[in-house]
């Protein structure tokens, strides 16, 4: 009995419902109970109703009043750059001009610049600067969140930012679900031999991640300038003989086939996707490609926003993440990607719940037990400081997740009337 958990007096309890991605219409259908309570044993969901809470469920668990609040799932952050070295506010004035990415790219900018800081950071400085982060993200209501890495570019780095994000899974809170990211660019000593560079991913970096259990998924940057469709494709599909699963980063500037590659695979998701063609986002249909689109990435870069209306329109299951980063997004934020895809791709409120739980974790493959509400389900939620489920897209900037729960223990934040008690 000491490991149960009763969340009571709930004024709206919000989920999606299921174990895959939600597409389509159904992306928007949510399960809305008024006056709920929640039940769970040893961090896993046993029950869900509506009033008052059985007596008999009441003697010896842990009793946290919602205060009549909101709750929802824990939020999952399915894209995300977690550990990298320094940061690139150097380049503001550039962007502020108008450079290019590319060109920025193209000087040792960008990617690049942050490699090289990388690959000078200690492990431990590198571990202590994302646990920074991933407590921030824990406040705001993050349960889960994947971390890639590909700022290293070479044996050593990227297998230190992986250790890192292997020990922070050990060490904090935050469920970390690991991508090895080694095609994020062309490191510098191999600019004249990119055959090279390949062979390195392909015949020994990935059969080592692969072996080592290291990462579960394995990521290409798809796009003008960085990796060919071609080159992708011989990338992930020796990372699938491997049994890694595949991503990919596409159409972010340019359509070059790397979103059709990744509903051909079929990719676990693509990510980005601003330059989708309609032959794309038809290709991630019929691939069941969940679409993780990058909102604040836009809003940084001054960039067109993603097409997310014609993706759910054409079944495509869609996800929002922040891209957490140094270059292109240096927020970690979800909220404030939650309220830009409302305003900036037009999502509603339902939609955008769904695309921040139920679907991003299927976009790391753990739907079947995060990302809703429902018996069996790991208790992860999130008590906010809101009546209903507008109001925390109606206001924007500030936190408005009031207390985190992980396991079914409280992981951040206070509660509303009273700290945790024994009924």
């Amino acid at each position: 009995m000491g490991n149960r958990l009763i969340v009571s007096n709930i004024g709206l309890l919000a989920t999606p419902l299921g174990c895959r991605a939600a597409s389509g219409a159904a992306q928007g259908q949510i399960s809305m109970r008024s006056h709920a309570y929640l039940v769970a044993e040893d961090g896993v969901i046993t029950a869900v109703g509506n009033g008052r809470v059985p007596e008999s469920l009441m003697q010896g668990a842990r009793h946290i009043d919602a205060g009549g609040n909101l709750v929802t799932p824990g939020l999952v952050d399915a894209h995300t750059h977690l550990g990298f070295g320094g940061w690139r506010e150097h380049e503001l004035a550039m962007k502020r001009r108008g450079v290019p990415y590319l060109d920025i790219l193209a000087q040792g900018g960008g990617i690049l610049s942050t490699v090289r800081m990388t690959r000078d950071a200690s492990q431990k400085a590198l571990t202590e600067k994302a646990g920074q982060a991933l407590e921030a993200m824990l406040h705001l209501g993050v349960t889960t969140c994947e971390a890639k890495s590909g700022y290293g570019l070479d044996r050593q780095t990227e297998l230190k930012q992986l250790a890192v994000i292997r020990e922070l899974g050990r060490t904090q809170p935050v469920e970390l679900v690991a991508t090895y990211l080694g095609a994020h660019a062309l490191p510098e000593e191999y600019k004249n031999r990119r055959a090279d560079y390949i062979r390195l991913l392909t015949e020994e970096m990935l059969p080592l991640i692969a072996r080592e259990g290291l990462a579960e998924f394995c990521d290409v940057f798809c796009e003008t300038g960085v990796f060919t469709a071609a080159e992708a494709e011989q990338i992930l599909r020796t990372a699938l003989a491997h049994g890694l699963k595949a991503k990919i980063h596409t159409d972010e500037i340019d359509a070059i086939g790397g979103t059709e590659l990744a509903g051909m695979l079929p990719a676990v998701s693509a990510e980005h996707l601003i330059a989708a063609t309609d032959r794309g986002i038809l290709a991630l249909a019929q691939g069941g490609t969940v679409a993780v689109l990058l909102p604040a990435t836009s809003f940084y870069l001054g960039k067109p926003y993603a097409r997310a209306r014609d993706m759910i329109a054409a079944g495509v299951p869609v996800s929002v993440a922040s891209d957490y980063n140094p270059g292109s997004c240096p927020s970690l934020n979800l909220q404030l990607v939650m309220n830009l895809a409302c305003w900036n791709y037009g999502m509603s409120p339902e939609e955008v719940l769904t695309a921040v739980t139920l679907n991003a974790a299927a976009a790391i493959c753990l739907a079947d037990r995060l990302g809703s509400l429902e018996v069996g389900k790991q208790a992860d939620l999130v008590i906010w400081d809101a009546p209903n489920l507008d109001y925390i897209f109606y206001r924007f900037g500030q936190n408005l997740a009031k207390t985190v729960i992980k396991q079914g223990r409280i992981a951040a934040g206070a509660l509303p009337h009273q700290p945790e008690t024994l009924a």
